[in-house]
């Protein structure tokens, strides 16, 4: 290995770590193959989750493994280590690395690019983090699936109507993008789901999104979120807007418009902060807890460092004073940018600036039902549905991933989903420590 090579540590294998990788294996051959350039990646996963997909892997329309994408088949030239960055030193140049296994390591760089994403934003309400479940993550999404569907289990097992109550009823919690996704997917496969259930019926399942806000969708504009919460209503859909959850203790919800019923889900999803490792660490961040960049995408007056993404506080150039939104159409074009403008400054030319106009949102709300709002057009029904689908099998990463996402819906097409719960996925031994410890007993 040439002793002279700079070290690249990518902190974050989401949207921007995955882009950043690639586009500088493609800008870098040249420097990787000679060993003057190594880069490193580090992420808990060895995957990157493609989160718009989350939805439909939910609802059993993509399989979890279409969802995800390996980051050593796409990244064969960068190292990957799976583990957290619990400290960044950037004066020393080095980071604190607690392996998923293993003692805890220092390793040194040369450029560090901060790109760790975003956590669920949670706050300290009762009962939250013992019954709620979280949309961030496959794992949750499939978690969510299951959880949905026994409950259907539930209520289609036993006569008493309290416990049916709760087990039929299910509450969102955020009216942003994954919120109102979630709950239309997940809406929209239980109401196939119970024609396989006799003796629950549609109108005994009760859905209720909880909106702090006074509209949902604020991506979409005014108009298309009043036209989503009216779409949503007639398939049965409660809207609480100006609503906060209060409590969820023992599985009864309270919110703060005085309504209080027990509910079997309780999904979380209001919103998104940076990842805490930013504040383990020297680098400078402003009054949310984002890491300051600057519009070339490096660590505002730090040397050597550059940030993107949803842990990033990037300057948006077509709004002066405001700053890019944290969602994936900038982290994917950022990520680009970023990995051009580390090229450049290894070879010592100019960065260039990031700047792209947000040209709008699309949301799925089920099968074949969606809102859009791109370029100024207004979509709705059928059209924006094809138009969310399309727009997103074109960002999701690598021609392997494209295919077998189209091999999933078009299948759904001839065949109906499947509508059953494998819950026992999530606690896989409990069955064989019962039967151990019965052994031992005896």
């Amino acid at each position: 290995m040439n002793r002279e090579s700079k070290h690249i540590l990518i902190v974050g294998g989401g949207y921007v770590g995955l882009y950043t990788g690639l586009r500088l294996q493609r800008r870098l051959r040249r420097e990787l193959r000679d060993g003057s350039v190594r880069i490193t990646l580090i992420d808990p996963q060895s995957y990157m989750t493609y989160q718009p997909f989350l939805p439909e892997a939910a609802a059993g329309n993509l399989s979890p493994r279409h969802v995800v994408v390996p980051l050593r088949r796409v990244l064969p030239k960068v190292r990957i280590l799976n583990g957290r960055v619990t400290k960044v030193h950037h004066a020393a140049r080095t980071v604190t690395f607690q392996p998923n296994a293993g003692p805890v390591q220092e390793i040194g760089y040369d450029i560090l690019v901060m790109a760790a994403g975003s956590i669920s934003r949670t706050l300290p309400i009762p009962g939250l983090a013992e019954v709620g479940i979280g949309f961030k993550t496959i794992g949750e999404a499939i978690q969510l699936r299951n959880h949905v569907l026994a409950q259907l289990d539930i209520a289609e097992s036993t006569d008493d109507p309290e416990v049916r109550r709760r087990a039929l009823t299910f509450v969102f919690v955020g009216g942003g993008f994954a919120g109102v996704e979630a709950l239309a997917e997940v809406e929209d496969m239980a109401r196939d789901a119970i024609r396989y259930y006799p003796r629950v019926s549609p109108e005994d399942l009760r859905f209720v999104l909880v909106e702090a806000a006074d509209r949902i969708l604020p991506e979409v504009g005014p108009e298309m979120g009043r036209w989503t919460a009216n779409e949503l209503r007639s398939r049965g859909i409660e809207i609480k807007m100006n609503t906060r959850l209060e409590s969820a203790e023992d599985h009864v919800i309270r919110t703060s418009d005085g309504d209080e019923f027990p509910a079997g889900t309780l999904v979380w999803t209001a919103g998104v902060k940076p990842s805490p490792v930013v504040n383990a660490g020297d680098l400078p961040l402003d009054e949310r807890g984002r890491v300051k960049a600057t519009p070339e995408l490096t660590v505002d007056g730090v040397p050597d460092a550059f940030t993107a993404g949803d842990v990033a506080a990037v300057p948006d150039l077509t709004r002066p004073g405001e700053f890019c939104a944290p969602n994936a159409q900038h982290a994917v074009r950022q990520a680009k940018l970023l990995g051009d403008n580390i090229a450049r400054y290894l070879r010592g030319q100019p960065l260039v600036p990031y700047r792209h106009r947000y040209v709008g949102s699309v949301a799925s709300l089920g099968l074949h039902d969606g809102v859009a709002h791109v370029y100024g057009i207004k979509l709705r029904g059928f059209p924006a549905w094809f138009m969310h689908r399309t727009y997103h099998l074109s960002r999701v990463p690598t021609f392997n991933r494209k295919v077998r996402v189209v091999a999933d819906w078009t299948l759904a097409l001839f065949f109906k989903r499947e509508t059953l719960s494998l819950g026992q996925l999530h606690r896989p031994r409990e069955a064989f420590k019962a039967a151990a410890a019965a052994a031992r007993r005896r």
